[in-house]
């Protein structure tokens, strides 16, 4: 289970991790689509690390299909996510400063369904979204989307 450290730097103290997440909306444009995570029972947008030998769009495609069951294409550039006063820490002793790309997905096809990464789905509301207990990067990401703009964030 990931645990998050904050601290002035404290990136320093971690490897550089590369990752991706996705914003599927519904038809409506309303509602964001968003998964709860098998370790730690936490939602968030579907995604996770770039693999060696993938662009950053193949790789947040690939992992909302891991997650999902959909197959999407990247559209747009939402925001670059880099916070060296934020570390993720793994019980096995692994510390990561994210370097994280969101990006609008379009859904292509395939059918929702769960994972051995998710224990429930679901398109959500602004209002819903608030009373969620959503990972921390994540809340971020969602308050860009929902702020909206032309130009992508770098936090």
């Amino acid at each position: 289970m990931a645990h998050y450290l904050y601290g002035e730097r404290i990136g320093r103290e971690a490897s550089i991790r590369l990752g991706c997440s996705a914003v599927l909306l519904d038809a409506g444009g309303g509602r964001v689509l968003l998964t709860r995570r098998t370790d730690n029972g936490r939602w968030c947008l579907p995604g996770g690390g770039v693999d060696a030998g993938e662009s950053v769009a193949e790789a947040v495609e690939r992992e909302v299909w891991e997650e999902t069951g959909l197959r999407v294409r990247a559209t747009r550039l939402l925001g670059v996510y880099s916070s060296p006063d934020m570390l993720v820490a793994y019980a096995d002793g692994n510390r990561f400063q994210l370097v994280a790309l969101n990006f609008v997905v379009e859904q292509v096809g395939g059918e929702l369904r769960l994972s051995d990464e998710t224990t429930e789905y679901g398109f959500f509301g602004w209002d819903e979204l608030e009373q969620m207990d959503i990972i921390d990067p994540h809340v971020v990401r969602l308050r860009d989307v929902r702020a909206g703009g032309d130009a992508p964030y770098m936090r």
